[in-house]
């Protein structure tokens, strides 16, 4: 990561879209490299709430916290990374976990796809500059996936891999209801890889708006993420058209 000049300050950079300061917790095994992170978003607005060095510990201390977004390394003892995306991402919980970016040094592919498949939202190396990491951290907030370049091509491949596997019969669940024009539209165009800027730049609407129709699709469809959303779509064919 690249240093501030001195003085520079971040004011406003950490917001949320709500006005409030978006809320992060940084969880590395280096504490060198921890204390960096953390006073990066700090002097950048964001509200650093927590830290932690191992797995176990940052499980406890993500849940008691409750961050908007886990900056997770993989390598992490006692419990590694993605088990800790996993415990805190998955399933259905109240409140809802953090939304995660993973920022490693590696960036092999299986670790960046085992962690996507763990619930993880974003994966930067740790290579990336100071300014990448806080833009990471606040389109992660805002539920867009970010990856360090050349990776978002892999991570999308892989969508269309598990796409082309069958899957696994939900006899329980109900017909999807009807989506709108607009959903499907918004859907059709995160399949294709799009972020959600590049959705609301083709559409002229609203970062926001495409938030919520992502949002409102994921419900009507029972779905937890974009990773089963983007499957859901590639099935139907949606990114191809």
């Amino acid at each position: 990561m690249t240093e501030r000049q001195d003085g520079e300050r971040g004011d406003g950079q950490g917001d949320g879209q709500d006005g409030r300061p978006v809320s992060v917790m940084v969880v590395d095994d280096h504490p060198m490299w921890r204390d960096a992170v953390a006073r990066d978003l700090s002097e950048a607005g964001f509200e650093v709430v927590a830290t932690a060095g191992d797995g176990p510990q940052a499980v406890r201390r993500a849940r008691a916290a409750s961050p908007d977004v886990l900056v997770l390394d993989l390598n992490l003892p006692g419990l590694p990374g993605v088990e800790v995306c996993k415990q805190l991402v998955g399933g259905e919980s109240d409140p809802p976990g953090p939304r995660v970016l993973v920022l490693s040094a590696s960036g092999e592919h299986a670790d960046v796809l085992e962690a996507v498949k763990s619930g993880a939202t974003g994966y930067l190396v740790k290579s990336a500059s100071t300014e990448e990491l806080l833009d990471a951290v606040r389109r992660t907030a805002a539920g867009e996936p970010v990856f360090t370049p050349g990776l978002a091509g892999l991570v999308l491949g892989e969508y269309r891999r598990l796409a082309s596997d069958p899957a696994p019969a939900a006899p329980d669940r109900p017909v999807a209801p009807r989506l709108t024009e607009r959903e499907t539209e918004v859907l059709r165009l995160v399949a294709k890889g799009l972020s959600y800027k590049q959705i609301a730049e083709r559409l002229v609407i609203s970062h926001r708006t495409v938030q919520n129709h992502v949002q409102n699709t994921l419900g009507k469809l029972q779905l937890h993420n974009r990773v089963e959303l983007v499957r859901y779509a590639i099935e139907r064919g949606l990114d191809a058209t």
